[in-house]
């Protein structure tokens, strides 16, 4: 039997607090929105490195020589999802003031697997914190698809719904594409939709939401004043979650995109041609130091458990790209964990926003 829980949080988050703004030692600049705590990573090598950016208080190119820059800039996506969670608590508040509506988010999760129990508390965890209403329905493993369906028709009629999520995977009998294809596409927020992603693919034509973890990889290169246009960009993995979005998203600003992929030859020689990478295959620390770019920025998507004795749960999470090799090389990285991660769930809260917004006409 299914279960269903509602919450209404009956405060919304406080007004936003702007960071200073900031010129990073590499030639990084923030767009005057956000700068989060720089970490530095520690190696042990010093590498000559060059990196040209735009400020976008200029249009001219700023390059910094970085020979005596010892460690790369880490990209702290904790901290800016922090941030955007705060400017969206507080565009809920003026929602609600204003018309007296307040966003809606339902999740359904099917089955009982850990993880996506984890991924479904945190988010009713994000909407809580910036006033989001939260629907949550959780089915048994072996509901049948007609079920999962049922629940997705009742939320698309559902005025106080704006987005909804089906957590996957799904159970091996259930059609994924059948499930995901019946989430109207005004209230698609997770972006998987076939018309959101055709839209996303054609020129001239705006998706009315993007796939969150992709967005939140791009806001992220905004938000640090990493200049796209004429890169020569790399996205590592084709899945239709990450990988292909990424590179539509990349190619929408005006970067040179190749893709690497499983039959790809010479995957390092490509991707060491990259001003950008993106990496987002699951495969634990697969990017070395000799794959990447002298100057290069890296976002990396992966979340890979490893063996690890000094943990006390017995492994640790590490990302694609092998972080320590990666920060004596690249001018900027995000850290697994605490990098990409926390976009995900933040692009989600700003989709869920948005799909508000457009239902009663609010730019």
């Amino acid at each position: 039997m299914a279960s269903m829980i509602v919450t209404d949080p009956s405060s919304a988050a406080a007004a936003v607090h702007r960071l200073p703004f900031a010129r990073f030692s590499n030639g990084l600049i923030s767009l005057g929105r956000f700068v989060g705590p720089l970490h530095v990573c520690s190696p042990t090598t010093t590498l000559p490195r060059t990196l040209s950016l735009r400020s976008p208080r200029s249009s001219r190119f700023i390059t910094a020589s970085m020979a005596t820059e010892p460690s790369a800039k880490v990209i702290d996506g904790k901290a800016v999802a922090k941030q955007i969670r705060e400017e969206i608590g507080a565009d809920v508040s003026k929602l609600k003031e204003a018309i007296g509506v307040v966003p809606g988010l339902a999740v359904i999760l099917v089955g009982d697997r850990k993880d996506s129990a984890t991924y479904v508390r945190n988010k009713k965890k994000a909407c809580e914190s910036v006033g989001i209403n939260s629907f949550e329905v959780h089915l048994p493993d072996d509901a049948p698809e007609e079920e999962v369906l049922k629940f997705i028709s009742d939320f698309n009629a559902d005025p106080t719904v704006h987005g909804i999520l089906v957590q996957l995977p799904l159970p091996s009998h259930m059609n994924e594409q059948n499930i995901l294809n019946a989430v109207t596409i005004e209230k698609d927020v997770d972006g998987f939709h076939p018309l959101n992603i055709g839209r996303l693919a054609m020129r001239g034509r705006e998706p009315l939401f993007v796939p969150c973890t992709p967005k939140g990889c791009i806001e992220l290169l905004h938000r640090y004043g990493v200049d796209i246009k004429g890169k020569r960009a790399v996205v590592i993995g084709r899945s239709n979650i990450v990988g292909m979005p990424a590179a539509l998203l990349l190619q929408r600003e005006d970067a040179t995109v190749t893709i690497v992929h499983s039959r790809t030859k010479n995957p390092e020689e490509i991707t060491r041609q990259a001003d950008i990478i993106i990496s987002a295959v699951g495969q634990p620390n697969m990017v070395r130091g000799n794959w990447i770019k002298p100057g290069a920025v890296i976002i990396d998507v992966g979340i890979n458990p490893v063996e690890d004795a000094s943990s006390p749960r017995g492994y640790r999470l590490v990302g694609d790209v092998c972080y320590e090799e990666a920060c004596e090389i690249a001018a900027a990285v995000t850290p697994v964990p605490g990098g990409v991660g926390p976009m995900t769930i933040a692009m989600l809260l700003s989709n869920t926003l948005s799909s508000a917004k457009r239902a009663y006409n609010i730019k």
